[in-house]
């Protein structure tokens, strides 16, 4: 049965290759949930760390929980403001930590390949469940998210994202292990091992789907199939201007060798979200006032 399944999606492919292998270009807005599958056959050699993948920034911030606690990463004076001016306080943390309004389905199908998964255990908690976390925890557990990423690319059999785990608030060791346990049940032959070149061309042949990345370097050495935390270019600043400014000034120090982060998204210290409360407010969230601050593409 499984060999059946192996010689029927090989010969998809080899169909499908057939028909786009003319295809000069990628219209990103309507090719969106299967853009990489239409790209042209000039690139399925080239390492996807030379191609350019959209990705979303702490992607897992629609879904935070309006009654979560300041995470215990967050500065004690921060954790001290919401604990005891709760109703003033936690409605701008909520509205500056929300960073993405679509839900990740959305952002697939919007053609999002990179995905920034920030991991957290609550402190008070004493079951195995992980959550994602952005200054407040989400509703949603990262395992049931893992399992509609799996069910959409199931769907999408030509399309590649990178899962990049980071930060793990509150993880242990066990925690790490059943984590990583779960991500290897979940997306299983899917997963690309680090000794692979990531082609889209070698991907494909290897029926490779998703490549992930581990910010925990011992858990790194111990599994093959994770890949080493990827280098984040983050600018740390308030207007468009000055990011682009840092990110000139990062590519002229030269490129990492492998896969790495551009980051664009703008950032708000407490400085400047003090000063800035009403902006936050007619916006209606961080994502409405940086919008706002983008240059136009």
């Amino acid at each position: 049965m499984r060999c059946s399944a192996l010689f029927s999606r090989i010969s998809c492919i080899r169909k499908n290759m057939k028909e786009i292998q003319k295809k000069k270009s990628v219209d990103l807005y309507s090719d969106g949930p299967q853009w990489m599958s239409n790209l042209p056959e000039s690139l399925w050699g080239i390492p996807l760390s030379n191609l350019s993948l959209p990705g979303s920034h702490d992607a897992m911030t629609y879904c935070l929980d309006e009654e979560s606690k300041v995470s215990v990463n967050e500065s004690k004076l921060l954790q001290f403001m919401d604990k005891h001016m709760h109703r003033i306080v936690h409605p701008i943390i909520l509205k500056w930590s929300v960073t993405q309004v679509l839900t990740v389905l959305e952002q697939l199908d919007a053609g999002i390949r990179y995905f920034d998964l920030r991991i957290a255990h609550k402190p008070d908690d004493s079951s195995m469940n992980l959550y994602f976390v952005h200054m407040l925890y989400t509703t949603v557990v990262v395992e049931a998210v893992l399992w509609d990423i799996l069910r959409w690319l199931k769907n999408h059999p030509w399309e590649v994202v990178v899962l990049a785990f980071r930060n793990f608030d509150g993880l242990d060791e066990e925690h790490h292990c059943h984590l990583i346990s779960c991500i290897k049940k979940i997306f299983a032959g899917r997963i690309c091992p680090r000794n692979v070149v990531p082609t889209l061309r070698n991907l494909w042949s290897g029926n490779y789907q998703v490549i992930v990345s581990y910010d925990n370097i011992s858990q790194v050495t111990q599994h093959y199939e994770l890949w080493p935390a990827i280098p984040y270019w983050w600018g740390n600043k308030t207007t468009a201007a000055k990011l682009i400014q840092y990110l000139e000034r990062r590519k002229q120090g030269g490129r990492p060798a492998g896969l790495f982060v551009s980051g664009i998204n703008l950032t708000g210290d407490l400085g400047y979200i003090q000063a800035h409360l009403c902006d936050c407010f007619l916006a209606g969230s961080w994502t409405g006032w940086s919008t706002r601050s983008l240059p136009t593409l």
